[in-house]
């Protein structure tokens, strides 16, 4: 939000009050509190009548320094903070006259408490970042009646920030205004479904604002020099989080918010959907199955879109008799075909549902003020939006999806929880409406992803969200929205999960060949190599069946290749799940957070890294041209065995099997016996390539079973003309190839 006119004057009706002139320090059981005046404190006098800013600095893990900046401890009613994983430690602290130093791991804070109050963050002898004068403030809006409190933090020439969730805008953040507000708008808006109020910087630090509200940034917009960020009410904490590069931060953030699932093995194959506004019935749904199976298209999972109810009856659980006259038989008949079953779930419950009178009943539904169930047409006529602060409503919302497992489904595709209303709002449990715009998604998927966990274990457990806040991250999948079959739109789904991507979210997909119209078979074509090379990989769409035999004659083959190159690089894939999954760092990664120190790297969103070896650009094209930047070494691609020196850019003309996927030089590349299926065993056939080692160089990885346990080490050593490999325990069948100049042999040491 906009506080100020220009540089010099505020927005009519706008009082600021800065933190300005120290008052006091004092130690606190967790850190060190601030008291900081908004006017000069020269004389005993100057005490009255003054507001004061109060800045309480913590260290919940090292490396990591809270700043809450707050103006009033009066708590708004029903406020329930962001759950965190703090691993607190013991800050060395040193008060020296007016100016403190608050250190955390390599991270200090130091505090210069002259009549221009300011903080340095100091990390390896470098202010890394500032929060100069003025930038800790309470603001009273006299034209609205509200207060605000707001941190700043400066940027740097040459700095770049990124993140703030899924969002379709340019991926470099700088000059864009940014709110915090869950909203159902697409993926060619502003708006997003997937809001996280953390950025991250290519200077090597990031900032969390652990806040529920409608948090805004103006990410040098308002002042161009810094981030600014602020909210409605009384008080605002961020954390900064300070790293050497991408991966270091975004290990840090995700310990705080919480660590991805690891999802299971079978969700990184092929998902086909029945697609949304589409006719289906038992027959159709198999033409679509044996047409895969009849074009050697390996598929994993069947996708039951909205209508395996009767519409404008979501969401009653119950199967559309006169389309599914025999589920439970149904699902038993795909089974056999060693299917996964996923069925499309909203949060909310039609009027004409025949769940709705119970719920209203039994006080399951969100409620206004005034005591009557909250309603709207939007979306299903008469719907109310099930109240998951409310422990018998979470059970009775379970009930129903334990039945659905009970018939054979495997995991829900939880659809919506963005429109949340905020006005005239009582949750059972009190939370503050506002804060509960943003929070009902993490309950949502908590709710649903619990129940999985619970019925079919740890590991078996996924969901497909399209909602999601800081820490939604923990229940994987998420999906990129509606976007639609175009390439701009294929170009936008790309920005979005990489802007995600830097929020930690270790998982994510899209629907290929867009959700919106039909598109084109050039389009479709390049989606299949695109989505395929994504964590996850579904086909879906809204008005017309996603089928490959329905675009052209090639499009079958186009998919199958890339649906076999996807299920032979498992063994690589889950390595880099199990990595997201135990230490934060997302499986597609922008090319920022694995080359900060590249400035070329800066900029880059039409292309990304599928873990830390693996090159992806998606070709967003017509006539099959693609653009892609290469970092310092020598990379090969994997598809056509040309190599490529780093430090530039290349372009080329790729058919529709192809597409530039380079190795990173040093890689060892698991490629596995199968490709046939995502789920098998990782350790047995493997080929292991061997790319581009220097001579005296090793290189190591680690590659682990479908459950993600039971790692076996891999080490490569090159002397010379011989590269020897060595594994700590043995391999059944493995198989040894080097990519590379200079070795006339590799060999098993």
């Amino acid at each position: 939000m906009k506080f100020s006119n220009g540089y010099w004057l505020m927005k009519e009706g706008v009082t600021p009050h800065y933190a300005k002139d120290l008052f006091e320090y004092t130690p606190t059981a967790d850190g060190l509190r601030a008291v900081v005046a908004s006017t000069p404190m020269r004389a005993r006098g100057d005490t009255l009548n003054s507001t004061v800013i109060t800045i309480n600095v913590t260290a919940p893990m090292p490396d990591v320094i809270g700043v809450e900046i707050r103006h009033f401890y009066g708590d708004v009613p029903g406020h329930r903070p962001l759950e965190l994983y703090t691993e607190p430690v013991t800050p060395e602290t040193v008060v020296d006259g007016r100016n403190a130093c608050f250190t955390s791991g390599d991270l200090t804070l130091k505090m210069y408490g002259d009549e221009d109050f300011r903080m340095d963050f100091i990390a390896e002898g470098r202010v890394v970042s500032s929060a100069a004068p003025r930038a800790c403030g309470y603001f009273i809006d006299a034209n609205t009646g509200r207060n605000y409190t707001r941190g700043q933090l400066s940027v740097g020439v040459g700095e770049s920030i990124y993140g703030l969730g899924e969002r379709f805008t340019p991926f470099v953040k700088n000059g864009q205004v940014v709110d915090i507000w869950q909203a159902d708008g697409g993926t060619s808006s502003e708006q997003s479904y997937k809001n996280v109020p953390f950025y991250l910087s290519n200077k090597g630090y990031g900032v969390f604002v652990n806040d529920l509200t409608d948090v805004s940034f103006e990410v040098c917009s308002e002042d161009v020099e810094r981030v600014g960020f602020s909210a409605q009410g009384e008080s605002l904490q961020y954390f900064f989080i300070y790293g050497r590069n991408g991966h270091e931060i975004l290990e840090r953030y995700t310990a705080l918010t919480g660590r991805p699932a690891l999802p299971p093995a079978w969700s990184f194959g092929l998902w086909l959907s029945t697609s949304f506004t589409t006719d289906y019935d038992e027959n159709t749904v198999n033409s679509f199955i044996d047409g895969m199976a009849e074009r050697n298209i390996p598929l994993s999972v069947f996708h039951f879109d909205c209508f395996w109810m009767r519409g404008n009856h979501w969401i009653d659980f119950e199967w559309d008799k006169n389309m599914f006259p025999d589920p439970e038989g149904m699902l038993r008949r795909l089974k056999a075909k060693g299917l996964k079953l996923c069925i499309w779930i909203n949060s909310y419950v039609a009027q004409a549902s025949s769940l709705f009178p119970e719920a209203a009943e039994k006080g399951y539904l969100l409620k206004k003020t005034d005591g009557t169930v909250w309603q709207t047409d939007l979306w299903q006529s008469g719907m109310g939006i099930v109240d998951f602060t409310n422990p018998e409503a979470v059970k009775w919302y379970q009930g129903h999806l334990e039945k659905l497992m009970d018939m054979g489904i495997d995991c829900f595709k939880t659809d919506f929880g963005e429109r949340i209303p905020v006005r005239d709002i009582a949750w059972y449990d009190g939370s503050d409406p506002l804060e509960m715009h943003n929070r009902y998604t993490l309950l949502y998927n908590k709710v649903v992803f619990d129940l999985l966990e619970r019925k079919r274990g740890r590991n078996e457990a996924v969901v497909f969200a399209r909602s999601a806040y800081a820490g939604g991250q923990q229940m994987p999948v998420h999906w990129g929205g509606d976007n639609t079959a175009t390439y701009p739109s294929m170009a936008e789904t790309l920005r979005g999960g990489l802007s995600l991507a830097a929020c930690g979210f270790g998982f994510w997909s899209h629907d290929i060949g867009g959700f919106e119209d039909t598109a084109p078979a050039d389009v479709y074509k390049r989606w299949c190599a695109f989505g395929l090379l994504s964590s996850h990989s579904r086909l879906h769409g809204s008005g017309s069946y996603r089928v490959p035999w329905n675009f052209d004659d090639e499009a079958s083959d186009v998919l199958r290749r890339f649906v076999n190159l996807k299920c032979s690089l498992m063994p690589y894939i889950y390595t880099q799940a199990v990595y997201a999954h135990k230490f934060g760092t997302p499986v597609m990664r922008p090319m920022v957070v694995e080359f900060m120190d590249d400035p070329a790297c800066a900029y880059l969103d039409r292309q990304y890294m599928l873990g830390g070896s693996l090159l992806v650009a998606p070709v967003f094209d017509e006539g099959g041209k693609a653009q892609f930047y290469v970092p310092q070494g020598r990379w090969t691609d994997l598809l056509n065995g040309r190599t490529y020196e780093g430090g530039r850019y290349y372009d080329g003309v790729y058919d529709f099997f192809a597409l530039p996927l380079l190795v990173r030089p040093g890689t060892i590349l698991p490629v596995g016996a199968d490709d046939t299926r995502p789920d098998y065993d990782y350790h047995k056939g493997l080929t292991l390539k061997v790319f581009e080692l220097d001579d005296g160089d090793s290189s190591q990885i680690e590659i682990y079973d479908m459950k993600g346990e039971n790692p076996v080490t891999v080490n490569a050593f090159r002397r010379g003309g011989r590269v020897t490999v060595t594994a700590d325990r043995p391999l059944e069948g493995v198989k040894l190839e080097y990519v590379g100049d200079g070795v006339s042999e590799i060999a098993l040491g």
